[in-house]
Parts: structure tokens; sequence; C-alpha cells
């Protein structure tokens, strides 16, 4: 039996002389991009850098990807109403495939979202929409 007790495992080295990270070459391991050295930037650099900055910037400002808030069309109509009878207006609410749109996509409301859902499956069972695009 070796001196551990566990027949030879471990290669007959203590565990204090393991080789831990702390005394590797090159400061343990992998490096991050952000510690690397990097090359003086070029003047093209430093534009782009700037812009991009900009931009970000901008993009903060104005709310995202997108210049203004979509506003639910039954919130601002009052007179438009969701019928399941009228298909044309519901179709509006499908993708190509016989999706719903969700309300991010379309900018219905929560309240109003729910009842066109309500209201196109009222429609796809008395097949006055198709539950497939095979069905058209």
């Amino acid at each position: 039996m070796s001196e551990r007790g566990f027949g030879g495992f471990g290669g007959g080295r203590d565990r204090d002389d393991r080789g831990d990270r702390g005394d590797r070459e090159g400061g343990g391991g992998f490096r991050r991009d952000r510690d690397r050295e990097r090359a003086p930037m070029t003047a093209k650099g430093r534009l782009r850098a700037k812009a991009r900055k900009k931009a970000r910037k901008a993009a903060k400002k104005r709310g995202g990807a997108f210049g203004r808030k979509k506003v639910c069309r039954f919130c601002a109509d009052q007179g438009a109403k969701i019928e399941y009878r009228d298909a044309k207006t519901l179709r509006y609410f499908m993708t190509e495939t016989g999706k719903l749109i969700p309300s991010r996509i379309s900018g219905n409301c929560a309240r109003h979202q729910r009842q066109v859902a309500v209201a196109i499956k009222r429609a796809r069972h008395i097949a006055l929409m198709p539950y497939a695009p095979s069905h058209l």
C-alpha cells in the first residue's frame, strides 16, 4: 500500500504538491478580453467608438428601438367594436399562418387583446376564420 493508503491514486504526489492555479505562468488560467492589452486605437476606431456611444445614448433616450409608444386602437377609437362576426377586422390580428399576433406587436392593451383572442377563437369555431393556413 502507498503512503496515503489509496493504492497509488494521484500519481504519488501529495495534495499540497498538486500545482494550484496561483503558481502557474500567465496569471492563472484564462484571460478575459477586457484584461488583455490592446493596441493603440486608430483615428477611424475612435470615430466608430464615438458613433456607437452616441447611437446607444440616443436609443436609450427615446426608449428603445421604436420612436413612439403603440396605442391600442380600440381604446383610441371608442366606436371600434370587437365582434367575432367581423372577420375582416380580426384578420389584422392574425399572421398568415393562422397564429394570433401578440399585443407587444399589435399594440393592443391587455383587456382588448383578451377580447380579440376570444373573438378569433369564436370565429374559428363557427368557420369564419381558419385554424391553419391549409384551411383557407
